[in-house]
């Protein structure tokens, strides 16, 4: 088991958040130790909010602590080669796959500062370098090998690089942020059903990630795979091929419905899931009826 010191990262009067372990880690990639940064709980540092409809915990700021972001503080990034992978994921590459991962650093650090310029990996994380870490990650996934599971564990990444992002478009609204925060939602849109899609084409599987999340309070399995799917699809999916969009909404309809019953109640399924599940099954059927109703509407005219 890791042997952890609770020793402050706080060097000032700041309550402290967070905390190096005792142990560092070593890369995956380049060999070389670095600190792993995790954080305190209790104390009231975590006051837990509303859970919005994309399963993301808010938590609420504390007189004492401040806005917290837990977020944070569940991906890893080497200072040394800005490999960045979940914690869980540091385990042995072969020497082709750390090659690789190796190859690609110039480029995922170049990248990472064109969103998050001066990120800095070697200070205790504020939410700017958590997202920048979180970047890092969903580039380094890039190139990890199936048996990671790289293309959920992206989709994952990607929604809450949307929410970090959110989060700094709020500390900073000058700089895009709510710009950002869209073009992750549509990555997030572009992997989850892609990791479906894998799931039952037997190409790479899902089978194997410990927690779907998709936060870091509670793990709502494959159910909320499929559920996030078809939300991302209705909040965020393209506008343009009407058509289209209702193929794919109706999908997505046909496949909550076989989830969670129709909306019945179920004591196997997670409730707030099970919740957000119905509204968005009302929603899709909301939209699918009213295009249903345009569509007559425009065939009586044509006659």
């Amino acid at each position: 088991m890791l042997r952890t010191s609770k020793k402050n990262v706080n060097t000032g009067k700041k309550p402290a958040i967070s905390f190096y372990t005792k142990e560092k880690m070593t890369c995956t990639v380049c060999r070389k130790p670095f600190p792993r940064e995790e954080m305190l709980s209790g104390s009231g540092r975590m006051i837990a909010g509303e859970l919005t409809d994309e399963l993301h915990r808010i938590f609420e700021p504390s007189a004492k602590y401040g806005q917290i972001y837990p977020l944070i503080y569940s991906v890893g990034a080497c200072p040394n080669c800005h490999t960045a992978l979940l914690w869980n994921d540091f385990k042995p590459l072969t020497s082709a796959e750390a090659e690789e991962i190796l190859d690609g650093e110039e480029e995922r650090r170049k990248k990472v500062e064109r969103i998050f310029p001066h990120y800095n990996l070697n200070r205790e994380r504020t939410v700017f370098d958590g997202a920048a870490m979180y970047y890092l990650a969903l580039l380094t996934y890039e190139a990890m090998p199936k048996s990671y599971s790289p293309t959920i564990k992206k989709g994952i990444i990607s929604l809450r690089l949307a929410w970090l992002c959110g989060y700094l478009h709020k500390l900073m609204p000058d700089r895009n942020y709510d710009y950002v925060q869209q073009v992750f939602y549509r990555k997030a849109l572009f992997f989850y059903p892609l990791a479906l899609e894998y799931e039952t084409g037997r190409i790479e599987s899902i089978a194997g990630v410990a927690n779907f999340g998709p936060d870091i309070d509670k793990n709502y399995g494959y159910d909320g795979v499929i559920y996030l799917s078809g939300l991302l699809e209705y909040k965020y999916g393209q506008r343009d091929n009407i058509p289209a969009r209702l193929k794919k909404l109706d999908e997505n309809k046909r496949a909550i419905a076989r989830i969670f019953g129709l909306g019945k109640s179920s004591k196997e399924k997670p409730g707030p899931l099970l919740e957000h599940s119905r509204n968005l099954y009302d929603n899709l059927t909301k939209e699918l009826k009213e295009a249903s109703e345009i569509d007559f509407i425009d065939d009586d005219d044509d006659e």
